[in-house]
């Protein structure tokens, strides 16, 4: 449950945060202030702005990485080793290797030839039948 909580409030603040930011000044905005920006026509005044969304900014980013840092350290010490399967799709199913004993190549030894040898001449099946020759081709002829 607490999680969940935690969960919640860590969207909410960074969802906060990109407002805040995204309605705070550059520092390239204060020149074009001079050639009539509209400085004094802001929601906080033309002094107050900086100074209440800087100091929001600032409380909910701090805010913002307790969080993560509570949470990033619940997880670690919330995990137990060796309970968690992991899906592993096709490669699942392939076997474990085995570890050779020392001592022991871990080259295979091909019992058999890796290329079969081709049968003796004369017990290959004779032809009896002949293939009938393919069909001419009709020239096309020229206009």
């Amino acid at each position: 449950m607490l999680m969940l909580v935690l969960n919640v409030l860590f969207v909410l603040i960074a969802v906060a945060m990109i407002a805040l930011i995204l309605m705070q000044r550059g520092a390239g905005a204060q020149a074009g202030s001079g050639f009539g920006g509209g400085a004094s026509a802001t929601v906080f005044g033309s002094r107050g702005s900086s100074n209440f969304l800087s100091k929001a900014t600032k409380w909910l980013a701090i805010v913002f990485f307790a969080i993560t840092l509570f949470m990033a350290w619940h997880a670690t010490h919330d995990a137990q080793p060796g309970q968690m399967q992991q899906d592993l799709g096709v490669m699942g199913d392939v076997p474990a290797a085995s570890v050779p004993a020392a001592g022991e190549s871990t080259v295979p030894q091909a019992a058999e030839p890796a290329v079969p040898a081709a049968p003796p001449a004369d017990t290959a099946p004779a032809q009896t039948q002949s293939q009938p020759p393919a069909p001419a081709q009709p020239v096309p002829q020229g206009d």
